[in-house]
């Protein structure tokens, strides 16, 4: 679609709008080899090549953030050198280049996020902005009170302690037991971990929330955008905002 071209510049990064206005009306940009003086001028930059001194003007990256159901099988990579299938192979008819934020090992499923926007994904993944993350955990057998207290106040882990944990009985059956396991760290296989060192076995491990985000009715391999609300919300931009009014 057609922009203004000092629309262009300010979006790709080159200037501000006003510095790409005199950049055009000094003869500084070319759309297709020709030089543009007109303030009023637009290019396509899906199709028209834009050259600033003679340097072409990248188009700006289109954001993309998606959340995905993930199935049990699949790597959280980008690249599996044994061959396995990776998450990314489920966006069928995505046209650009995304990555996961955090990962969910082969046999866990669930809510995973993935994205192109690099400072998104770096504060989501940043310990001290502690995004909860909800798993519903399907064990074997009975779970003691005793188990439930351990798992909510901190187990000791090969990595060190973990921090406090929201722990809750979701369902219990003669032969098994659902546990709702909110955690806000990140570390490798945790839920998992955590479950292990206070001798519960787990059957079944899946990812339901992510802060403000939930998996809702995605079926598993499904996957959709998004809302810029809960994209704010997820970088904690809508928190930071009410501390600011208040302030």
């Amino acid at each position: 679609m057609e922009e203004r071209l000092q629309k262009l510049l300010s979006q790709a990064g080159v200037a501000s709008r006003r510095e790409a206005e005199r950049f055009i009306t000094e003869g500084r940009v070319a759309v297709n080899g020709t030089v543009v003086t007109e303030l009023g001028s637009k290019a396509d930059p899906e199709r028209d090549r834009i050259t600033v001194d003679g340097q072409p003007v990248r188009p700006a990256e289109k954001k993309v953030y998606l959340i995905l159901n993930k199935p049990v099988g699949y790597m959280t990579t980008l690249r599996d050198p044994e061959g396995r299938p990776i998450v990314t192979d489920l966006l069928k008819g995505l046209d650009v280049r995304v990555f996961p934020v955090g990962r969910l090992d082969y046999n866990t499923e669930g809510l995973l996020l993935l994205t192109n926007d690099g400072a998104w994904a770096n504060r989501l993944a940043h310990p001290r902005h502690e995004v909860d993350k909800e798993y519903l955990v399907r064990v074997r057998g009975a779970v003691a009170k005793e188990q439930i207290r351990r798992l909510a106040t901190g187990v000791e882990l090969d990595d060190g302690p973990t921090a406090p944990a929201k722990v809750e009985v979701s369902s219990q059956s003669d032969n098994n037991t659902w546990l709702s396991i909110v955690i806000h760290e990140g570390r490798y296989r945790q839920v998992r971990r955590m479950c292990e060192a206070v001798s519960l076995s787990v059957v079944r491990l899946r990812r339901v929330r992510y802060g403000a985000v939930s998996l809702g009715d995605l079926k598993p391999g499904e996957y959709r955008p998004l809302s810029p609300t809960e994209v704010a919300a997820l970088a904690g931009r809508e928190k930071r905002e009410q501390r600011r009014r208040k302030a």
